[in-house]
């Protein structure tokens, strides 16, 4: 098995060379497409013995280069593009060079340094995400290539944006499909406890060690806001909430109450956390439980909420899942729609790569319909600039967030 960190597999004059079919989406790929597949590529024995993350040289059927790429046979994903430039060195530098360039649009947009500084292809870093929350950064190596050159990337990571504390996140679906374990270490410095972040005047506690995946989500940043324009003397329901995501942004924007739902008892004790931070903790409260049944027993309370928020996890993370996941997205729109107050406001949201906007809007229509309400679609966000979507790769835009105002 050929090492991916040996000078050898890093020097352009001696990487080995893999190769596509002849049927392979050769355009594509020269379009801007990253990912070759495995019935892609010519997998002879040389092309299996390669070690997960080995960096290669890739040629169309007809021996014509086309960049270079990190090969791991674990993966459907067979094939990565890292740089259209058959000779170019995947080192440290390369590596600054890539970190630098995704710094300068973030330290453009955010005024301090809490914000996804990585968001894999889209970066021109595949597999891999970073996500900031000042002198810390979180780290998911979620390829092959990432994981043999995570100590590059740390070494990258911590001279162009001078944090002094990372974090290995080695969690979740991306890594199995890539035959990688799952672990999260600390690789330098230290933490001491949640991370405190600013965003829509809120404050978030990031568990950059243990809560789910990096610890906070930034892609909801735009959609935070405008669910707290909405806000002003409502009373919120933030089903899903995770750390208290709408909720606290929603106090922030003035809403009289906040009721945030998740199945986490950590998570919905950060949310506290994060209310107690802001001076808001007086109009919020939390509710530990299954949100179905928890929204089937508001409903049955006789509740009812100026504006209600639903950002579930990924029903539909695959198109094998589809359309369960559909069904699931209309399931917790019915629900939801029970809860609102004649003239009040649903949020809802799908982060799954499956299931495009098209998709997910007209499910959640149907759910609304279900629920023997009648509405209209005031916005429709997606993730925030911080997680830049590649043109060719769909799956770099999976986050969709409709508003909808629901007549009596």
């Amino acid at each position: 098995m050929t090492d991916p960190l040996t000078p050898s597999a890093l020097d352009p004059a001696s990487r080995p060379t893999v190769r596509l079919r002849p049927k392979a989406e050769a355009r594509a790929i020269r379009h801007g497409f990253p990912w070759i597949y495995a019935d892609e590529l010519v997998t002879d024995r040389r092309t299996q013995g390669l070690a997960p993350g080995t960096i290669a040289r890739l040629e169309d059927s007809e021996r014509r280069a086309m960049g270079t790429v990190t090969v791991n046979g674990n993966s459907k994903i067979i094939a990565r593009m890292l740089d259209r430039d058959p000779e170019a060195v995947i080192d440290r530098a390369w590596i600054a060079a890539r970190l630098t360039r995704a710094l300068a649009l973030r330290a453009r947009l955010y005024p301090e340094p809490f914000y996804r500084l990585v968001h894999a292809e889209a970066d021109g870093l595949p597999g891999v995400v970073i996500d900031r929350f000042g002198d810390v950064a979180v780290i998911q190596p979620n390829a092959a290539w990432a994981e043999a050159l995570l100590p590059e990337i740390a070494a990258a990571l911590a001279e162009v944006t001078g944090v002094t504390a990372i974090v290995k996140n080695g969690q979740g679906r991306s890594r199995t499909l890539e035959g990688l374990p799952e672990e999260t270490l600390l690789l330098q410095g230290a933490v001491e406890g949640p991370v405190p972040v600013r965003m829509n005047g809120a404050t978030y506690m990031a568990d950059v060690l243990g809560g789910q995946k990096t610890g906070l989500f930034f892609d909801q940043r735009p959609n935070h806001a405008f669910a707290a324009l909405l806000a002003k003397d409502a009373r919120v329901l933030d089903v899903f909430a995770h750390v208290g995501g709408f909720a606290l942004a929603a106090l922030a924007g003035g809403a009289a109450s906040a009721l945030a739902v998740d199945g986490s008892v950590p998570a919905l004790a950060l949310a506290e956390k994060g209310a107690e931070a802001g001076g808001m903790a007086d109009r919020f409260a939390t509710r530990q439980g299954d949100a179905f049944e928890v929204m089937d027993a508001l409903a049955a309370e006789g509740e009812v909420f100026d504006l209600v928020v639903c950002d579930p996890p990924a029903f539909a993370p695959a198109k094998p899942a589809l359309e369960a996941g559909l069904r699931a997205y209309e399931r917790v729109a019915m629900k939801a729609a029970a809860l609102v107050a004649p003239g009040g406001y649903l949020c809802l949201c799908s982060c799954s790569h499956a299931a495009d906007l098209a998709s997910f809007r007209n499910a959640s229509a149907r759910g609304i319909g279900r629920g023997g309400r009648r509405s209209q679609i005031l916005y429709t966000g997606s993730a925030g600039p911080d997680h830049p979507v590649l043109p060719q790769l769909a799956e770099s835009g999976y986050l969709k967030t409709v508003f909808f105002r629901l007549d009596g």
